[in-house]
């Protein structure tokens, strides 16, 4: 089959396109043919050398849709429509850059749907992060203010179509002007364009701080968006697009205010239900739920998508196609 292998840490180049053999699916595991898979920011972390327990070469890629090839268990029948993502895929073992790639079946997620696979390429991991980060991290509800730290990411415009879908205020940060409109037309209540400080912006749209903050950045913006969110309320760190994501000589009572409370949220497939993905699946299906933009590339283009993601390039998703196989 041919795969894109990470041979180590590095430039796009070494993400090499080879021929390498058809993986087998030992029982407890499934082998899926590929049809398209997302790129994450996880991936990019993978190529610079910041991932942990990485071993290389590997086929990079913690998602991917396909179809069943091989199922030993017998519970999956070939041909069912199937995402996988997380539990090591793309570090401990090789992951979704591939024509096939072999999981635990406890990582795959069955579902129907008639969507084009490169829409369904875009949905597993930044559904199961969004709503993860809504839910377990933030425990957000209707009438509730939500501030989206780096919101025209993929993970931002999922979250704040989930979040607005909960009946939430959206307030979404982005650092280029010609995006603000996007976020409206997307449907962010409070679209703010961010110089580095937005606190200031929100406590004057929401007097107080919002009640919940989604913090996608990293740790350079973490303090202002901590100051951004009122007494009692909640911000959960979710991404780090600045590359950043340690804080150095933290001093939690100086770092924190008073009474804000600060959350982590990083889940499995598991984390996912499948009801969940389904629903999701079918809303965009009738077009009553988007969750962002997405920028298709083909298989052979998997060096020029790392490009993009790393320079920002694009706003919402990347995926990458294999329906034409080249």
């Amino acid at each position: 089959m041919r795969a894109v292998v990470l041979s180590g840490p590095g430039p796009v180049e070494n993400l090499e396109l080879r021929d390498i053999p058809l993986p087998e699916a030992p029982p407890g595991w499934v082998r899926i043919a590929v049809k398209a898979f997302g790129l994450n920011r996880s991936e990019l972390h993978l190529r610079l050398g910041y991932a942990e327990n990485a071993r290389f070469p590997v086929v990079p890629g913690i998602e991917a849709v396909g179809v069943v090839d091989a199922a030993p268990d017998g519970d999956l029948a070939p041909g069912q429509q199937v995402a996988a993502m997380m539990g090591g895929m793309g570090r401990a073992f090789d992951g979704g850059y591939a024509e096939y790639t072999v999981v635990p079946r406890a990582q795959v997620i069955p579902f129907r749907s008639q969507l084009p696979w490169s829409v369904l390429g875009a949905v597993p991991e930044t559904l199961q992060t969004a709503y993860g980060s809504l839910t377990t991290g933030l425990d957000l509800r209707a009438g509730q203010s939500l501030l989206i730290r780096g919101g025209t990411s993929a993970l931002g415009y999922a979250a704040a179509a989930l979040a607005r879908d909960t009946g939430a205020t959206v307030l979404a940060t982005t650092r280029q002007p010609d995006r603000l409109d996007a976020l409206a037309a997307h449907g962010v209540d409070h679209p703010i364009l961010d110089g580095g400080a937005v606190a200031e912006q929100v406590r004057r749209i929401v007097p107080g701080g919002v009640d919940a903050a989604l913090e996608l950045v990293g740790t350079p913006t973490l303090p202002d968006t901590l100051a951004a969110t009122r007494v009692h309320g909640t911000v959960c760190f979710a991404g780090m697009l600045s590359n950043v994501w340690t804080v150095k000589d933290f001093y939690p009572i100086g770092y924190i205010p008073s009474g804000v409370r600060l959350t982590g949220y990083g889940g499995e497939a598991s984390d996912l239900p499948a009801a969940v993905l389904q629903r999701v699946l079918d809303r965009l299906a009738a077009g009553e739920l988007s969750l962002g933009p997405v920028r298709t590339y083909r298989f052979g283009q998997v060096r020029d998508a790392h490009r993009d993601m790393e320079s920002n390039a694009a706003g919402g998703k990347l995926v990458v196609t294999l329906e034409d196989g080249s």
